[in-house]
């Protein structure tokens, strides 16, 4: 009777133990789920957008003519026309997540978008930490003072003056290596402002911008005394381990650009091929 009862016992540990380690199977399998659908490196952050229907596009909202709203409150732009038609390419609608430049970085990094649309410079340290699309923008730096400034003509005269920049982007560092003290700002609408109200001596910007800008508004008392002379290149911005996504943006832009439709946004909002 001893017997029976301490086999019986062995029989009902083995069925316990075996239940368990089934449980903790089933539990890391879903873990693994969880991870491919929040698109994490093992997942397949193209196939998360696909099934959801969406992709997250993050973007300023306030840098024309890249991204703007327009008199209407309308979300429009360059960036914008290029993200909707990419999506549209891959069967999805664009959702725009407007955001200052310097929390758009932190952003994507907390996967609260999928990619930046807002003329993110290509730079080898940008490129070390995210993966970048093709290129679709090529555009210099220039050097922007109040109309009446007659005493700063180059990229040199700066040194000591006041810039106003977005803290982490490519013109905020460029004023800086020219010896500028940065006045930090969410948009270049503000760093006109600052240059109108004399807060700031200086802003270092994008040369389609600019003109955009003068174009819109003829009476504005700012002017461009000097430009870079090397052009810049911008692209889609993604976290790494993006691939697929990043792929098929390629894909996408490739087409656009074979196919004319990159051509005719260039177009409209430029009047020539910025990418050229």
């Amino acid at each position: 009777m001893k017997k029976f009862s301490y086999l019986l016992l062995l029989i009902i540990s083995a069925v316990l133990v075996l239940a368990a380690c089934g449980g903790k199977e089933n539990e890391n399998e879903g873990s693994i789920e969880n991870q491919n659908e929040s698109g994490n490196a093992d997942g397949d952050l193209l196939a998360k957008v696909k099934d959801s229907g969406e992709l997250l596009v993050g973007t300023e909202g306030t840098y024309a003519p890249f991204t703007f709203h327009d008199e209407s409150g309308k979300l429009t732009g360059f960036d914008v026309e290029i993200a909707e038609e990419i999506a549209s390419r891959l069967g999805v609608k664009a959702k725009f997540m407007e955001t200052q430049w310097d929390a758009m970085f932190p952003g994507l990094d907390s996967e609260r978008f999928d990619m930046i649309a807002n003329q993110v410079g290509i730079k080898p340290e940008r490129q070390e930490k995210y993966d970048f699309s093709d290129p679709y923008i090529s555009s210099s730096a220039v050097l922007v003072t109040p109309a009446d400034n007659n005493d700063v003509k180059s990229f040199e005269d700066i040194k000591g003056l006041k810039a106003a920049q977005s803290l982490t982007s490519n013109y905020g560092e460029m004023a800086k290596s020219y010896g500028a003290e940065l006045v930090g700002i969410d948009g270049f609408n503000q760093a006109i402002e600052l240059l109108n109200s004399n807060r700031v001596d200086v802003t270092i910007n994008d040369k389609l911008t600019v003109l955009d800008f003068q174009k819109q508004k003829p009476e504005a008392n700012i002017k461009v005394v000097a430009e870079a002379d090397d052009a810049a290149q911008s692209g889609l911005m993604f976290r790494k381990g993006s691939e697929t996504l990043v792929k098929a943006a390629n894909e996408a832009l490739n087409e656009m650009i074979e196919d004319g439709t990159y051509n005719e946004i260039s177009e409209k909002w430029f009047g020539e091929n910025v990418l050229e």
